[in-house]
């Protein structure tokens, strides 16, 4: 099968993701930090060496800040029910994903209360100036999408991360769809939390995320158990990153995951978005020649666009060219709101919603030229 649903999660992943899932479970599945024997050791071992890895990507001097958590929606409900008190105010885009609206609706209940503000694909200033105005003062948090799943669409995050703190007003940074593909600072970028998933441009399994809080103090633990440490005491501990990390980490994944950062540490971040915007712009030209193709951005601008693009077939619902291009041409995209119902109002898309193809660095310029054709082919049957 032709795989173009990478957004939702990478396939396939570096050959040796899957050899470090497969020799853990078999080498050394024990559990890490309970034990002083060998395999407890190597585990522990392996699951701070990954630690580490992911502090380099994301350029903190400090590993033990980093999380790791079941997905990135468990890490971006940490922020946002952690840090937002009764009758506090956040901002977010419409790009947002349900991870963020439905915590967010859920504070409802006490008091906490959210403005949307329109993300301008390609106009960062447009951009900047709706979180201005949305600022308040009760706001005391932005959540803020790097690139949408929708359109791709990439935020001006740094600067509009300059922009909050001169509002005293910290920001959530989700890179679900950044993390592996755009440059993520976080020490340039003065990001005060994080969350991601491992399992898309991270090219991990499934079942791992990853949390970064500049300050631990800003957040309580959600989740309070066995850590490993402390064993004596009642209280959850208050060391890195053990107040978070309750309970049984994900071995087998976050060994996988360490491969998949390192791939993408040696493939290198500019090398992947080059080879995956190249694909992204002959996709976006060759359906922009299919007259019954609606797409909803121009053509993709570097540093404006992550490798993934929305469009549909005439008043064909998203789901049924979905359908077909799966069972009569072995291609897989994925279709309906993509858990985005905000961005979907804004394209006016809601009820149709989008055909989505996300490519990949294992894609190839083969895979792209298999879509267009397939959706040519469904277009002249209409």
């Amino acid at each position: 099968m032709i795989y173009l649903d990478n957004s939702a999660t990478t396939f396939p992943k570096p050959a040796s993701v899957y050899r470090a899932v497969e020799s853990s479970m078999k080498g050394f599945g024990a559990n890490p930090g309970r034990s002083g024997h060998k395999m407890s050791l190597k585990a522990g071992e392996r699951v701070y060496k990954c630690r580490e890895a992911l502090a380099r990507l994301y350029n903190t001097k400090n590993p033990e800040n980093i999380v790791f958590t079941p997905n990135c929606t468990y890490a971006l409900n940490t922020v946002i029910k952690g840090y937002l008190k009764p009758n506090d105010h956040a901002v977010v885009s419409e790009l947002e994903h349900n991870s963020v609206l439905r915590p967010l609706q859920a504070l409802s209940d006490i008091g906490v209360t959210y403005t949307t503000v329109k993300a301008v694909h390609g106009d960062f200033e447009a951009t900047i100036d709706n979180f201005r105005n949305a600022i308040n003062e009760k706001t005391k948090l932005f959540v803020i999408t790097h690139a949408s799943n929708v359109t791709g669409t990439i935020l001006p995050v740094a600067r509009i991360i300059a922009l909050a703190h001169q509002y005293n007003i910290k920001v959530l940074l989700d890179t679900a769809q950044s993390s592996g593909v755009l440059p993520i600072d976080v020490e340039n970028m003065n990001v005060d939390f994080l969350a991601s998933a491992g399992h898309k441009g991270l090219f991990g399994p499934m079942g791992t995320g990853v949390m970064y809080i500049r300050n631990p103090e800003d957040i309580p633990a959600m989740v309070c158990g066995g850590t490993g440490s402390s064993y004596i005491e009642i209280m959850q501990p208050m060391s890195m990153p053990d107040k978070y990390e309750s309970g049984t980490c994900n071995l087998s994944g976050i060994c996988g995951l360490l491969k998949g950062v390192e791939f993408v540490e040696v493939t290198g971040i500019d090398r992947i978005y080059e080879h995956e915007f190249n694909l992204l712009t002959q996709l976006y030209k060759g359906l922009s020649s299919v007259k019954a193709v609606k797409l909803y951005t121009e053509l993709p601008q570097r540093d404006y666009q992550a490798p993934l693009l929305s469009f549909n077939i005439d008043e064909m619902h998203s789901e049924r060219v979905a359908t077909i291009l799966s069972d009569r041409y072995n291609i897989a995209v994925r279709a309906g709101l993509h858990c985005a119902p905000l961005a979907h109002k804004g394209l006016g898309t809601e009820e149709q919603g989008t055909v989505r193809a996300s490519i990949s660095y294992f894609n190839k310029a083969s895979d792209i030229n298999a879509l267009i054709n397939a959706v040519r082919k469904i277009s002249y049957q209409l």
